[in-house]
């Protein structure tokens, strides 16, 4: 008897751990649910059932309220609504869970946000009898922004619409229909009655046409382990410890990714670099470790770490900016104030930032852009936010622990508002584009000559193209943009290139580097490019264009017929050690603030249609492969 309590002690100490958190609209039945979840899967102390049952008796309550094992507040039991967040902990043979039952009233929508910010998976309950509401909307749309990977829809009270399968059907049609319009990757739908136990912990036989798992069965299997980010590896520091001269550690949680002895760490914002000396833990020193484990990291070398900085591995940076866009769920009884310093707490780093745009509020129920100035308690909106130092992170969508932040008010130290940041790459559709936004001013109109574009390729002998050629400083984009621009010329062809520090010097001398100045400087890059084309050219540019969604920016507004994108491959050292213009050795100094590669991302093509691996080919071999591929599609001697 006591190897197997020993065993199972074993067992439940290393099974896996689920949170999940439960919402829906008022008296939809989650608490009832939870209770019913705990009592049949004996997860109950006799001496807390009791109790429940005698609080069942003073409400006047014909059966034992189930409901009462959650909801823990006097104004919770006399109402028989949730109001706080109540956290519930229990364990089966194959997991152990920690449940965050969240308010249902649209008012407490912020509760919800908070019970929800660190679950695995979201539990939306929909009351059969009373079919898809807001609330349940507004609370899947809440679980897309904060990035929960799993979505269970239950639908409730089968008990009160007679356990009818086309009720069911109909609600799962609706929702799914609402659901696909957001960015969940997993949601599943269960028919069960809370009350009565139907589908909840064992199958029961009055849902004889739902084959699919119950309730906890679904809680048990659904896949966790792919869940958490182990590529990005992102440690902000919390805590210099210094208790002996001889020993300097950096204290944290790692959020995401993985750390191994003998790795090579950049620090950020600074831009040092160093290795891994030691991993300290609470058991020893270990070989490595993983997100979400708490640890001392030492370094070899003695180099500048504060509170608030990052220690990442260097070829896989996360973006560093003051200017951020966000969706915002505010919290705050007063509204959002515009160019009004708040604290912005994001990871282990509190700085100051103002809200400088709201671009729309949501409406939740049709998931419609509504135009607002200002956003009150538990409303939803896109903003735009300036900090007064760089944020190190990550769009929410890639990495929630990286991609969120909260608002905290200076006057009354209250937590006012929770940021998602957005991942701009997920929303091309809603860049700019050239040919369907509207200029500033409204007397202006389009004129278009009468020389049409299958003239000027007839008289130049040639189709226009945008060659696009990014990578990092250094990888050669320059020399192989000077080789093809030759090769062309020689050959008859007008070809011009649109090089990065000469169009920096004079049409955008009043840009940045800030990633928001990156995307106007390749936004008007691709103008030009555009008029070029139109007039018959072929252009080559040579830009880094660190990022995903400014090249696809750019193909959008040049035209995908006429847009080829060149990856110019070179490993980092590689460009670093030829660092032709000394930039790097200025980064690594931290003379140059948010430098490519060093102390800002570099984000490689996904897809490009010609890729030069400059550390393999000589300038001649890449211009030749560029040719061929212009020759290909049918750019040369149209």
């Amino acid at each position: 008897m006591a190897t197997d309590i020993e065993t199972l002690l074993e067992q439940n100490r290393t099974a896996d751990l689920l949170r999940f958190t439960t919402a829906g609209s008022v008296d939809d039945g989650k608490s009832t649910l939870i209770g019913r979840l705990l009592h049949d899967s004996k997860s109950i102390y006799e001496d807390h059932l009791e109790a429940v049952q005698r609080d069942s008796k003073k409400l006047n309550r014909e059966i034992v309220d189930l409901a009462l094992l959650t909801d823990g507040l006097k104004a919770e039991r006399e109402q028989g609504i949730t109001i706080d967040v109540a956290y519930r902990y229990f364990s089966t043979p194959k997991r152990r869970f920690i449940i965050a039952d969240t308010p249902g009233h649209e008012q407490y929508t912020r509760n919800m946000a908070t019970g929800a910010s660190n679950a695995s998976l979201a539990v939306i309950l929909i009351d059969a009898a009373g079919g898809v509401t807001t609330q349940s909307k507004r609370h899947g749309f809440i679980a897309s922004l904060l990035a929960i990977p799993h979505v269970l829809v239950a639908v409730n009270k089968m008990d009160l619409v007679d356990y009818d399968q086309e009720v069911y059907e109909r609600i799962h049609r609706e929702y799914a229909d609402f659901a696909a319009r957001l960015e969940l990757k997993d949601v599943t739908y269960i028919p069960i009655s809370a009350l009565e136990g139907d589908n909840v912990v064992e199958r029961g036989e009055r849902m004889p046409w739902y084959q699919g798992l119950t309730f906890l069965g679904h809680l048990e299997d659904v896949e966790i382990g792919g869940d958490r980010n182990l590529i990005d590896f992102r440690f902000p520091v919390q805590y210099v410890n210094r208790p002996t001269r001889e020993f300097r550690g950096y204290c944290g949680q790692i959020q995401s990714g993985v750390l191994r002895k003998g790795d090579e760490i950049a620090v950020l914002p600074s831009g040092k670099s160093s290795r891994v000396e030691r991993i300290v833990t609470f058991d020893g020193d270990k070989d490595y470790a993983h997100a979400p484990q708490s640890v001392t990291i030492c370094l070899e070398d003695e180099i500048d770490v504060s509170r608030g900085d990052m220690l990442v591995h260097p070829r896989n940076l996360p973006r560093m900016d003051r200017n951020i866009e966000a969706m915002m769920v505010w919290m705050g009884e007063a509204p959002m104030k515009l160019n009004v310093p708040y604290y912005i707490k994001h990871t282990s780093q509190t700085v100051r930032g103002t809200f400088t745009d709201l671009q729309y509020r949501v409406d939740p129920n049709q998931l419609h852009r509504e135009s607002a100035d200002i956003l009150e308690l538990n409303e939803i909106g896109r903003v735009n936010l300036e900090c007064f130092r760089p944020l190190i992170y990550d769009e929410s969508a890639r990495n929630r622990q990286t991609g969120s932040f909260i608002v905290i008010d200076p006057f009354t130290n209250v937590t006012v508002g929770a940021g998602m940041i957005i991942n701009r790459a997920k929303h091309r559709a809603q860049l700019r584009k050239a040919s369907e936004e509207a200029p500033v001013s409204k007397n202006i109109v389009e004129e278009h000559s009468f020389v049409s574009r299958e003239r000027r390729n007839e008289l130049m002998r040639q189709k226009p193209a945008t060659i696009w050629l990014t990578g990092l400083s250094g990888s050669g984009k320059s020399s192989i943009a000077k080789g093809l621009e030759e090769r062309l010329v020689a050959a008859g062809h007008a070809a011009y290139i649109l090089d990065g520090d000469n169009v920096r010097s004079g049409l955008n001398r009043d840009l940045g580097f800030s990633a928001t100045d990156r995307s106007e400087n390749i936004r008007r890059i691709a103008e030009v490019a555009h008029l070029f084309n139109d007039a018959g050219m072929i252009m080559i540019t040579s830009f880094i264009s660190p990022y995903l969604e400014d090249r696809e920016q750019a193909r959008t507004v040049i035209g995908d017929d006429a847009f080829i994108e060149v990856f110019v491959n070179a490993p980092l050292d590689v460009c670093e050690d030829r660092d032709p213009k000394g930039l790097y050795k200025k980064a690594r100094d931290g003379q140059i603030a948010s430098f490519t590669g060093v102390s800002a991302p570099y984000e490689a093509p996904e897809s490009a249609e010609v890729t030069l691996d400059t550390d393999k080919l000589s300038v001649d071999e890449c211009v030749d492969k560029l040719l061929e591929a212009l020759r290909k599609r049918g750019v040369l001697g149209a």
